[in-house]
């Protein structure tokens, strides 16, 4: 049965309290004065003797202390007013709204355009599945599904800024004043996000095709197109809260893209208010991410609902049969060829100096001397892009362990997932990098911490949704009425049914965990140079694309490579599909 002893609304507003009391604490937490912080970013030439620093904390409130002043802020949020900017003296509320209505227009358009890849992604799979010759575990999409949501959106920003608005002039650059300067960022954001949904999508309708009611129905003459929409909207509660947690990660975590294109957006206004230790926009940028997030949860859970009716409610859905793996060859080869040819890159690379600069040999053409050509300041590519796999890969595979087993143990607790999964997702990582930073201080270490808290919501809302679906099967209610105890359900029936999918889809977030980790180190709050993580290493060499476009694009088609992998090693048969399908056909001991 569902849980319902937590409510999620308070699960919500407990999230909600923890952000806002450590972004309000932020100043105290970084073992710095604050009153220094403060007069540091009003004024860089002014001497911090004793004297204007007391006058800085007597002007602002913050002799108070750290618990008096967040006081003091809670009570003018009651009364709708979140401050005055520390930096500028503006009255924080209007900037906030702005940037807040400029991230959530551009949300809706890459939004959109999210749909759009997602409907062209597993176009092929309904099509196939309505007409019956979709082969048993086969997709047909997820590898380019996986190569689109491995994108990096700052690197695919700049392509398109490059290609679209550069060379071809058929779109501004840059800018926020018209209605064109949406597509490109849109764009630029959607891509990656439709890949994603795409591919969940692409690995639910087989399942949902092997169900009984689909040959019944081709029996009974329905046309192929009753067959997908039915099919189509069966698949898609389980698929809602991933829509959700992906509509609030477009409007706060495209942090990078409206940097690209200078969208004055919220995520945006978030990282620009903690780079300049602004503390009341920060709180406000933060706080109103979080309350997206809330918002936009609530919404998806209430049309999950609406959708799958009082089935889930009184414990009557029946579960489509787990998909056969797909066989052959080739889906065998695959992860075999991207393995070899990450392992000899790296190896390859790793023979190599990787840290000598050579400024004579600045952005060299490829070579004998240097197959991949040279960096911005001389260091051999491939040298980078081996010594560089071994920390990209090996941290992200460590962070996705580490989000599995987090979202594992909280997806079976759904109302509490409701509201931390919603509040985490709404976080950009910049931002949950900045508040580990504060304690730990910039590093590798403090990245790990900081995507690792906001990589899992999305896998803990995927396995909630299977938890309270499974718990909710008809066939769970015989199971329990032939004696079957709450332990042999769990770890017979649910946990297999959760454990496989959710296993996969931490796999195909790989990629992007990597590059995540990559962009703090980039932006100072993680790996720092010469590091040569292929994230900081593209972002070094993206001002030089057009001279050295190898120093950008051999680590982003790494990138590629690892996403290839990952989706075809979560689809090799015997795998946790083969658990789930013992799950579901078999009888605890001393039953009738």
């Amino acid at each position: 049965m569902i849980r319902r002893g937590f409510p999620a609304g308070l699960a919500r507003v407990a999230a909600l309290a923890l952000v806002v009391v450590l972004v309000g604490l932020l100043p105290w937490l970084s073992g710095r004065d604050p009153a220094l912080a403060l007069l540091r970013a009003r004024s860089a030439e002014r001497e911090p003797t004793p004297e204007a620093l007391q006058a800085v904390r007597e002007e602002y409130g913050l002799d108070a202390g750290p618990w008096g002043m967040l006081g003091g802020w809670l009570s003018g949020l009651v009364r709708g007013d979140l401050g005055y900017s520390w930096v500028s003296g503006a009255r924080v509320l209007p900037s906030v709204v702005e940037a807040t209505g400029v991230s959530l227009y551009l949300m809706g358009a890459a939004l959109a355009v999210a749909l759009l890849v997602a409907a062209a992604v597993c176009a092929p799979v309904l099509v196939r599945g309505a007409r019956g010759t979709l082969r048993p575990g086969g997709s047909g999409s997820g590898g380019a599904a996986a190569m689109l949501a491995a994108l990096p959106e700052f690197l695919l920003a700049v392509l398109l800024m490059v290609v679209l608005a550069v060379w071809a002039g058929w779109l501004p650059p840059y800018g926020w004043d018209r209605p064109e300067n949406a597509i490109l960022p849109a764009l630029a954001m959607g891509i990656p996000a439709g890949g994603l949904l795409g591919r969940l999508t692409s690995d639910a309708l087989p399942s949902v095709f092997a169900e009984r009611w689909v040959a019944l129905w081709t029996a009974s003459g329905c046309s192929p197109a009753q067959i997908a929409a039915a099919a189509l909207r069966r698949a898609t509660p389980a698929l809602l809260p991933q829509l959700g947690m992906v509509a609030v990660g477009l409007a706060g975590g495209a942090v990078a893209v409206e940097t690209v294109f200078a969208v004055p957006g919220i995520g945006r206004t978030a990282i620009g208010a903690a780079e300049s230790r602004d503390l009341p926009v920060l709180q406000g940028a933060v706080l109103v991410l979080v309350l997206l997030g809330a918002v936009v949860g609530i919404a998806a859970q209430a049309v999950r609902a609406a959708m799958l009716g009082p089935g889930l409610r009184d414990a009557a859905l029946s579960l489509p049969p787990p998909p056969a793996a797909p066989a052959g060859a080739v889906r065998r080869l695959v992860p075999a060829a991207c393995a070899g040819l990450l392992v000899a890159v790296t190896a390859a690379g790793l023979a190599r100096d990787a840290v000598t600069v050579d400024a004579a040999r600045r952005l060299d053409a490829p070579s004998w001397a240097h197959p991949l050509g040279t960096d911005p300041v001389g260091r051999d590519v491939l040298a980078r892009l081996g010594h560089g796999a071994l920390a990209t890969v090996g941290t992200a595979a460590l962070v996705c362990l580490l989000a599995l087993a987090i979202a594992l143990v909280i997806g079976f607790f759904p109302a509490i997932t409701a509201g931390a999964a919603e509040a985490a997702n709404a976080v950009p990582p910049v931002i949950a990098a900045i508040l580990v930073a504060a304690t730990t201080g910039p590093g590798q270490t403090g990245a790990v911490i900081a995507v690792t808290l906001v990589s899992w919501p999305p896998l803990a809302a995927h396995g909630a949704a299977l938890v309270q679906e499974t718990r909710a099967a008809a066939y769970l209610t015989a199971q329990r009425a032939f004696g079957a105890t709450p332990r042999w359900i769990l770890l017979r029936h649910v946990l297999p049914a959760v454990a496989g999918p959710v296993a996969r889809h931490a796999v195909l977030r790989l990629p992007g965990i990597a590059l995540s980790l990559a962009a703090l180190g980039f932006l100072g709050l993680g790996g720092q140079p010469p590091s040569a993580e292929w994230g900081l290493t593209m972002s070094e060499s993206l001002p030089y694309l057009e001279r050295a476009p190898l120093a950008v694009l051999a680590p982003a088609g790494m990138l590629l490579v690892l996403a290839a992998f990952a989706v075809s090693l979560s689809t090799l048969p015997g795998g946790p599909r083969t658990a789930a399908a013992r799950a579901q056909t078999t009888v605890p001991a001393g039953a009738a």
